[in-house]
């Protein structure tokens, strides 16, 4: 049973904390603030760079009316280094090549801005497997609201059984809105338990993919 299979980006597919956080240090070195630790930034990731910058503000007692700039600082750093460490998950491309395989259609929805993006999907060697890429700046919505990704699967055009493959609260709420079964990655950047996340398959290797897609794809087909 083929599917059309929408992905998260962040924490879901590649793991980008240490490039995030080296941007959010950059910005509070500018203005002349402590850099914070990986897993304090791990923290405010999730609902996209200005809900991190947001959260950064808030944590180190900035000037909240100084957002908007410290947003588009934070992105220029991003930009000028959104590959330098980040890597996809062990086994991602091999998964990603069976689901294409299988005759899958695959996309992105994340809340990362859409040029970073798809620089760092370029950058790792991933955009060949996607037809569409939603950012968090793509539309007018971003996650969680259910619009966001049915925007991504109506890009595709999907027609037969639909999954979303996240990591998150975020992504979980997203799925649950929109209806869509909800694949979740156990290793990415959730700062809750496994079961206190709605989903409907939870999977840490991405090797078990396609199999779960597939069951996925099944159960929704018969439903």
């Amino acid at each position: 049973m083929t599917a059309t299979v929408i992905f998260d980006l962040d924490g879901t597919l590649v793991d980008s904390l240490g490039d995030l956080a080296a941007a959010a240090n950059r910005t509070l070195n500018d203005v002349g603030h402590d850099p914070l630790s990986i897993n304090i930034i791990k923290g405010f990731v999730g609902n996209g760079l200005p809900k991190l910058v947001e959260r950064m503000i808030h944590h180190c007692e900035l000037p909240l009316d100084r957002h908007a700039e410290l947003t588009q600082l934070t992105l220029k750093h991003y930009n000028a280094a959104a590959s330098e460490t980040t890597i996809p998950y062990p086994g991602i491309p091999e998964s990603l090549d069976a689901l294409r395989q299988m005759g899958c259609a695959l996309g992105i929805c994340t809340n990362k801005p859409e040029a970073p993006a798809r620089h760092v999907l370029e950058a790792l060697n991933l955009s060949r497997f996607f037809d569409v890429v939603i950012g968090g700046d793509t539309l007018q919505t971003r996650k969680p609201d259910p619009q966001h990704l049915l925007a991504s699967f109506e890009a595709l055009e999907a027609t037969g059984p639909r999954v979303f493959v996240g990591d998150s609260e975020v992504d979980s709420e997203t799925a649950v809105r929109a209806k869509i079964p909800f694949l979740l990655f156990t290793e990415g950047y959730r700062k809750s338990r496994v079961q206190d996340i709605p989903h409907d398959i939870a999977y840490e290797a991405a090797a078990d993919l396609p199999i779960h897609v597939a069951t996925l794809a099944q159960n929704e087909h018969v439903s």
